[in-house]
């Protein structure tokens, strides 16, 4: 798990210190997401949800402005979607994140603006979210929103 952390380092994406000082913020990251004790494992020794704390521990040491999450919590039970989105949320607070999902919840709990993106032809449509702090909880209000996205989806496969 630690090489696959450091992954970007191979391409040239470090910030310019010493291979030793990289493997430790990868232990660091890895601890936050808690996989401490793990870094030695492979991949076939990982859950679905360690793989994806894996890989926004990864997405964590490029220390990037902008994440792009595509669809990074959708192959997750309920219960281990629901923590790793609040982990996420917690240690990505401070970057701005593009997030690709097809689960209405999930982009009202994680994000400060939703876009409908609707087909043939294109068009986008914003959705009011609640002005509270993100990552939401599961509230009325919540469900409401929800419903209204999904009963637009259905209208457009009609």
């Amino acid at each position: 798990m630690l090489q696959n952390v450091c992954f970007s380092d191979r391409f040239g994406d470090s910030k310019s210190v010493d291979s030793e000082t990289r493997e430790h913020e990868a232990k660091a990251l890895l601890a936050q997401v808690g996989l401490a004790g793990k870094e030695s494992y492979y991949p076939r020794q990982l859950s679905g949800g360690m793989k994806q704390r894996v890989a926004l521990a990864r997405t964590l040491m490029q220390d990037k402005p902008v994440v792009l999450m595509d669809e990074s919590f959708s192959a997750l039970d309920a219960v281990n979607r629901y923590k790793l989105q609040n982990l996420a949320a917690e240690m990505l607070k401070d970057k701005t994140v593009v997030l690709i999902t097809h689960d209405p919840q999930e982009a009202l709990r994680l994000s400060d603006a939703v876009y409908l993106m609707e087909s043939t032809p294109v068009k986008m449509t914003q959705i009011p979210v609640p002005e509270s702090k993100t990552p939401r909880a599961l509230d009325a209000q919540m469900a409401e929103i929800q419903q209204s996205i999904i009963e637009k989806l259905g209208a457009e496969h009609e």
